[in-house]
């Protein structure tokens, strides 16, 4: 399926559709248009993930220490009609995602996901009625060129994970593996921010591994159809892997404020996800002079990820702007 260039192995077999993908034009233009239905379905699953961060946040926040990484913390927290709208943001969000990577590759799709880190400050502002400041502004449009131009230039395209050989996929879930669980033991070690911020790398970690798995899944679909979805090893694997980040974001979010564990949170993932691309399912960047607009681009996330960290929106501290800014921030 290159003929139909960064539309990518992941597009629908559309010889089956009657498309002639031997570079005729109706395929390129379908191919095309698949690739960027791929943006707005990831976009949208970012604000879903913001909307399940936010509300599960303020949920989890009134659960005591004694409860973390207990079953019973799940069942109570499950009571709470704010964390049931999450976990169904949540849950859509993921099909949101895997729309998204059916059509896309992993390496454009992860990268929008950083978009969460943005899109929970705004809800958060709209939730609590706060105007956000100068900064915050300021934050998220450096946030939003930062991600464009990064996404500008990288630009993959090609790659197929069901060509990946078995030794570079036990490799990358070593080393995956290794990263989670470095999260998850620094988590188990520490508390308060700290605890979150690493168990939010941890949880981050494995939702990137998460949208890796469910690329594959989708990949054996377009060439077997469901029967490569129940035969392809990948699709057992995503929701194990998928319930235990679920598990360590609940407690992630109820160890600290949204701010230290949102950034790893939302970083992690696409990092992951974007290494698995390139290195082991064969995506290819732009390269060359484009490099340096990607590191750009990375620069300029990074500068609003510092700035919108200082948000008291996402702090908890609630020293800037009076009462509503404090009971607002008290809350997250």
């Amino acid at each position: 399926m290159e003929a139909t260039g960064r539309s990518r192995w992941c597009v629908a077999d559309l010889g089956d559709l009657g498309v002639d993908l031997g570079g005729g034009f109706e395929g390129l233009r379908v191919g095309y248009l698949a690739g960027m239905l791929a943006v707005p379905m990831a976009l949208l699953a970012a604000l879903l993930n913001a909307a399940a961060s936010v509300l599960q946040r303020r949920a989890g926040s009134e659960e005591s220490d004694a409860r973390a990484f207990s079953l019973r913390m799940l069942l109570e927290l499950a009571r709470q009609p704010a964390w049931d709208l999450g976990l169904l943001a949540l849950v859509t969000g993921f099909a949101a995602q895997a729309v998204a990577l059916a059509m896309g590759s992993v390496a454009t799709v992860q990268p929008l996901l950083v978009a969460e880190l943005p899109f929970t400050f705004m809800l958060a502002s709209v939730v609590f009625r706060v105007r956000p400041n100068r900064s915050e502004w300021l934050a998220t449009a450096s946030f939003t060129a930062g991600l464009a131009l990064f996404l500008l230039c990288l630009s993959p395209e090609g790659g197929d994970p069901l060509a990946v050989p078995p030794w570079k996929w036990l490799l990358g879930l070593a080393v995956t593996g290794a990263v989670e669980g470095v999260g998850v033991l620094l988590g188990l070690v520490t508390s308060g921010h700290r605890r979150a911020a690493f168990l939010g790398i941890g949880t981050g970690t494995g939702f990137g591994l998460t949208a890796t798995l469910t690329a594959a899944a989708g990949a054996a679909f377009h060439h077997q159809g469901l029967l490569g979805v129940l035969t392809a090893w990948q699709t057992y694997a995503i929701p194990l892997i998928g319930a235990l980040s679920f598990y360590l974001l609940q407690n992630a979010l109820r160890a600290g404020s949204l701010v230290a564990s949102q950034p790893g949170l939302t970083l992690a993932n696409p990092v992951v996800a974007v290494s698995w691309g390139i290195l082991v399912f064969g995506e290819r960047p732009r390269g060359d002079g484009w490099t340096a607009g990607v590191l750009a681009g990375a620069l300029l996330i990074a500068l609003g990820t510092v700035l919108l960290a200082r948000s008291p929106l996402l702090t908890g501290d609630g020293r800037r702007g009076g009462d509503k800014r404090s009971d607002a921030t008290a809350s997250l």
